[in-house]
């Protein structure tokens, strides 16, 4: 049997033959079970927030790399930072195999090349002011595992979120993070659970260093970009909760101001 538990045969057999509701319960009760796995391995999450945090607070920048599912996690996380946290979209940046290209459409064999990532992330100049997440639910894939071999040649701070203890990955990983789902619902389909996981966990770390870089005031998203009308109608109400303006004032004071923040240091001042 594959050693890899994302490749284990999945508990349940003759998915075929389920009903709708057999399928959303069994699927519902084998994702209940990601968050207390996560729970078992806050350590890691913790040191690895701490290091993103470190070097950012030093001017460095944040990159995630993966392929396939993991890849597009990665993107889709350092993709919301600048409109929830209003942080330049180069503080954070997503890479998969295959190119911006492969967020919609697989490209074959784009995750087997060992050295393609380290030429993704030189076209950024990287260096080692930065660090580097490689994410792969196998810890198998060749794209991540030489990225982060090739980026501590360099001196470049790595970790890593894989959902297989043991994985080649971990070792090329300063700061391992190794959350252990088990097999999926449909054997195979790391989308699932692991991905799940991974979604978690980036969550988890890019908000918490978001927020010990005082990108929030309280609990709220002061330096959010005002790009839609709700977002506009969240920061009016964030003002109006903050002062004595209605909202008709406190949605002029926003737009005259650019941000939630501007907004109220002006009050103050």
């Amino acid at each position: 049997m594959d050693k890899r538990i994302t490749e284990h045969s999945s508990k349940y057999r003759h998915l075929e033959k389920m009903s709708t509701m057999e399928l959303l319960n069994n699927i519902n009760n084998e994702d209940q079970t990601v968050p207390q796995a996560i729970s078992k391995i806050l350590p890691s999450i913790e040191a690895t927030v701490d290091m993103v945090f470190s070097k950012m607070s030093e001017g460095g920048r944040l990159f995630y790399i993966g392929a396939g599912t993991s890849g597009r996690l990665g993107i889709v996380d350092a993709s919301e930072c600048p409109p929830t946290f209003g942080v330049p979209h180069d503080w954070v940046i997503g890479l998969m195999a295959g190119g911006d290209g492969a967020m919609r459409k697989a490209v074959e064999f784009a995750e087997d090349d060992p050295h393609q990532a380290i030429k993704d992330l030189e076209n950024h100049f990287i260096n080692e002011a930065d660090c580097v997440i490689g994410i792969a639910a196998s810890g198998t894939t060749p794209y991540v595992i030489g990225g982060l071999s090739d980026c501590q040649q360099k001196g470049i701070t790595t970790a890593c979120i894989t959902c297989n203890p043991g994985a080649p990955l971990i070792k090329f990983a300063d700061h391992p993070i190794v959350c252990v789902v088990g097999p999926e619902f449909v054997t195979g389909s790391t989308r699932m659970k692991a991905g799940t996981a991974q979604k978690l966990i980036l969550n988890m770390i890019s908000t918490s260093v978001m927020i010990k870089l005082g990108r929030v005031v309280d609990n709220k998203m002061v330096d959010m970009q005002l790009s839609n009308n709700k977002l506009v109608d969240r920061g009016t109400k964030m003002v109006m909760s903050h002062s004595d303006l209605n909202y008709e004032e406190a949605n002029k004071l926003l737009l005259e101001k650019g941000s939630v923040r501007a907004a109220l240091d002006s009050l103050v001042n």
